[in-house]
């Protein structure tokens, strides 16, 4: 299923209703065994969404709205699984894939396929997309061979672990730049003060929240996300800590190139 979005100008979505909110931004049913499921983003041309492979594998095809042969014709991908152990086939070439470990894929890659391990336990691969102009390496990502930047404080109800995995000085990419933010136990706010990007546009999933804890920018449950425009604050808190996958895209791909608000000007 592909889902299409189009651009909104701040000063209209000031008058936005939350319902209308809802419906522009939020990203929900990611996740649905046996299917993928893409929102595409008319905002920096962004696809986000998730394959959820059950019994079978799932093939990763271009609809017509990609005007293209297949899917990776002119376009990179990031993938991070966060459900139990997958398998990413790569025009026939297999990768496993555990909780957490990613893969960029390249420009040029004809077939992509997912497939789960054990359907009683189906993988869930989250997936964010951007146009390219370049082909680079495909590469698998593992988590645990990422150090993080340690950031915030327990004070300040912020402190978390950034692990990037696709970036400038890691895995590069044409334009698409992914990774994970953890807050630690104790921990709800993910930016504080709050910042905006005005060059490029930024993708937030949600997971491993219980289900009874909420954030609160547009309130989301668990495996949901948020399409937020270079305009945007770029900041949420939950009741609970949360752990979530950005994915961004636009002129650069410079990770603290923020446009910082500070408190007194938040109205």
């Amino acid at each position: 299923m592909l889902d299409v979005r189009h651009p909104s100008h701040p000063e209209d979505a000031k008058h936005y209703t939350t319902d209308r909110l809802r419906k522009e931004f939020l990203i929900q049913h990611i996740f649905e065994p046996g299917k993928i499921n893409l929102t595409y983003s008319h905002v920096d041309r962004t696809v986000a969404g998730g394959a959820c492979p059950a019994d079978a594998p799932l093939e990763l095809v271009a609809s017509n709205n990609f005007g293209v042969e297949y899917f990776l014709e002119r376009r990179e991908l990031g993938v991070i699984n966060v459900g139990g152990p997958g398998v990413l086939t790569l025009d026939g070439e297999s990768h496993e894939l555990d909780k957490t470990d990613g893969f960029y894929v390249g420009m040029g890659t004809r077939q992509v396929a997912f497939a789960s391990k054990d359907p009683k336990n189906p993988a869930k691969f989250y997936l964010v997309s951007s146009p390219a102009h370049k082909t680079y390496p495909s590469t698998k990502i593992l988590r645990s061979g990422i150090e993080p930047v340690r950031l915030g404080s327990q004070d300040n109800s912020n402190k978390r672990g950034i692990y990037k995995y696709i970036h400038p000085q890691g895995v590069k990419s044409c334009q698409l730049s992914m990774g994970m933010t953890c807050l630690e136990p104790g921990n709800m706010w993910n930016s504080m003060p709050c910042h905006t990007h005005e060059r490029r546009m930024e993708v937030y999933f949600y997971f491993d929240l219980p289900e009874d804890a909420e954030t609160r920018h547009i309130f989301m449950s668990n495996e949901e996300a948020v399409i937020s425009p270079s305009w945007s604050i770029h900041s949420g808190v939950g009741t609970h800590n949360y752990t979530f996958i950005w994915g961004m895209a636009g002129e650069n791909q410079t990770f603290d190139d923020m446009d910082h608000v500070a408190m007194p000007d938040l109205r």
